[in-house]
């Protein structure tokens, strides 16, 4: 099969599954049936053509393996009965494969948000978001996330099992939920983002697919919801960090800081698709914490050499995306802007306000934040302390290698 056609099932594969949950409500079943269909698909659509209507082929053969499995299953008798009624014989069996293209709607935002169920821890989201929405297969979620692919099965089972308990259908939300769950969405995408960026653990800095399959998500999630601001700016983000890429590593495969990144390496494709879409978003209405990470990126990549990059700016943004979604995380970001306008001394004082938070008083990237300001400062004594302090709390080995480095460095500079 060639590439457009994988495309095309990638694309349909969140749609039929929806579509499928919504008239019947069993998601294992369905899931079942719709990976079904597109093996048909794959096998038949090459030889014989695609349809007029490749989604409305796939809800009817999906529909069809579904009822199949449903009646082959002896011990399911009341599921079958269910089915059978909600599903005349003639919708099975009379109508041609492709018919009726403005017969069924898109129902992929309704399943991202039940598989952002509030009941699912963010891990739980994040796998179940992968395999039903994604289509990615649970061996890839495993190998993304470095977890045995059975231990990965029973947290996306478990998952499943947790949305069917909750009796929640796929429908959209009443107003008061939608933008709550909304949010879950996004932070889930994100955090599906960041890990395909600097990957948590593992010998790899990154992990591209899964930056690309946040990407592709949110640019579906842009394409339900075109007037939202939040999610133009998440996808603005992603396009504007990702776009880094190419010069994110050097020819070992070590982490190459921002300061030192060859910028003519940038993705320019990229730098001006987010820089447009976050220009065209912001001065639409009320700005969010996606709208105004995507403009500190923004400011990054308008710089064409780190010196000359518009920190006040970035201070004054990081000063309103705390004041909006006060975090540990953006408070050590704004100390940095922070430094680089007012002096490492002014950077230092307001890292030390983080050091009695629990969630970031060890983590390794406050370490190597005072680290990285102690050297500004000329204290190397106490940034290569720091840094190799950084090390021992990296689980990344890029990082690792990358801190103890910059330990090494300044310690041989002392001798």
């Amino acid at each position: 099969m060639d590439r457009s056609a994988e495309d095309l099932l990638r694309e349909l594969a969140p749609q039929v599954l929806g579509a499928l949950v919504r008239r019947y409500g069993v998601f294992d079943a369905c899931e079942d049936a719709v990976q079904e269909a597109l093996l048909a698909a794959a096998l038949q659509w090459p030889s014989e053509g695609t349809p007029d209507n490749p989604r409305g082929w796939l809800v009817t053969v999906a529909s069809r393996k579904l009822v199949d499995q449903v009646r082959s299953e002896q011990a399911r008798r009341r599921r079958e009965d269910r089915i059978a009624l909600a599903t005349p014989q003639a919708e099975l069996l009379s109508h041609a494969a492709d018919a009726g293209p403005g017969t069924d709607r898109d129902d992929s935002l309704a399943l991202l948000l039940l598989c952002c169920h509030p009941a699912l821890s963010d891990p739980s989201r994040i796998a179940l978001t992968l395999r039903a929405v994604g289509g990615l297969t649970t061996a890839q979620i495993a190998a993304a996330f470095l977890v045995p692919e059975a231990t990965m099965a029973q947290r996306i089972s478990r998952a499943k099992q947790t949305v069917k308990a909750s009796g929640t259908p796929l429908r959209m939300p009443e107003a008061a939920d939608r933008a709550e769950r909304l949010d879950a969405v996004l932070h889930v995408l994100y955090l599906i983002f960041n890990e395909g960026y600097t990957a948590t653990g593992g010998a790899d800095l990154t992990a591209p697919a899964l930056s690309a399959e946040a990407i592709r998500l949110t640019r579906l999630l842009r394409r339900l919801l075109p007037d939202d601001g939040e999610v133009a700016g998440l996808l603005a983000l992603m396009l504007l960090t990702d776009a880094r890429r190419p010069a994110r590593t050097g020819p070992g495969g070590d982490l190459v800081p921002l300061a030192e990144q060859d910028r003519g390496q940038w993705d320019r494709r990229l730098v001006t698709e987010g820089i447009d879409l976050i220009s065209r978003t912001l001065p639409r209405g009320q700005v969010g914490p996606c709208q105004l990470q995507a403009a500190i990126a923004a400011v990054h990549a308008e710089a064409g050499h780190v010196d000359a990059t518009d920190w006040p700016q970035i201070l004054v943004l990081y000063g309103l995306l705390e004041r909006i979604a006060p975090n540990p995380m953006v408070t050590l970001n704004r100390a940095v802007a922070v430094a680089m306008v007012h002096g490492p001394d002014a950077g230092l004082d307001l890292l030390a306000t983080l050091e009695s938070d629990r969630r970031l008083a060890r983590h390794h990237r406050l370490l190597a934040t005072r680290a990285h300001l102690l050297e500004m400062r000329g204290e190397h004594a106490a940034a290569a302390d720091a840094y190799r302090d950084a090390a021992r709390h990296t689980t990344s080995a890029p990082e690792r290698r990358h801190l103890s480095s910059r330990a090494a460095r300044l310690g041989a500079g002392r001798n």
